[in-house]
């Protein structure tokens, strides 16, 4: 019986990929199947077969997020476990990928022994949670507090990077009209009634993602 974990490496820095390489090939029960730079190239890779577990990262340049690429690949028919592996731990990066399949998600600041046994975990279908995240799903889950759908939290990201409406618009190819009713749903949830302070409620709150980082 083969025991060997078959990885795939998704994130779109070389070096953060090396050094996964380095850790993870040191383990005798993993082998590293590919690589990937692009969300889009993980999703290729994971469909033709031969993976165990995707160590995905969620911000990559351009094009699909590693939360839309979890759920491809978790749709797939005898689809790979998706490990997150990531600089975000907000309830705006970690819900949406839960949401989409991930079986576990880890911080890129984890010890090398904590990666290596949450690899394993995936691979046998437990989850892996970051202590700091497990505690905030905790915490959300005794508490429900306040939610934005993932065009509300894109539209109030662009806000924060001080962008007006038209340029919103533009950037998402919505109507202005379209852009306003975001904003009129994001401050009724927020219980706020202008943009500063929408941004400043929603990063206080972990409904925002970290500007920068990986």
């Amino acid at each position: 019986m083969n025991t060997t974990v078959r990885l795939l490496l998704a994130d779109d820095h070389p070096v953060v990929r090396a050094g996964l390489r380095a850790v993870l090939e040191g383990e005798p029960d993993f082998t590293i199947a590919g690589e990937a730079e692009t969300a889009e190239r993980a999703v290729e890779l994971a469909a033709a077969g031969g993976v165990d577990v995707v160590l995905m990262d969620l911000q990559f340049g351009s094009g699909m997020t590693g939360a839309e690429a979890t759920e491809r690949i978790t749709a797939l028919p005898a689809a790979p476990r998706v490990l997150v592996v990531t600089t975000y731990g907000s309830d705006a990066d970690t819900l949406p990928a839960i949401e989409a399949g991930a079986t576990g998600y880890l911080l890129k600041d984890a010890p090398p022994e904590e990666l290596a046994a949450a690899v394993r975990s995936a691979a046998a279908g437990r989850s892996a949670l970051a202590p700091a995240v497990a505690d905030r799903l905790l915490d959300r889950m005794r508490t429900p507090g306040v939610s934005l759908s993932s065009r509300e939290t894109e539209v109030l990201g662009l806000v924060a990077d001080g962008l007006t409406n038209l340029e919103i618009s533009r950037r998402l190819h919505l109507s202005q009209a379209t852009v306003k009713s975001h904003l009129v749903h994001i401050y009724a949830k927020l219980e706020v009634d202008s943009r500063t302070a929408a941004v400043a409620v929603a990063s206080r709150d972990g409904l925002l993602r970290r500007r920068g980082g990986s």
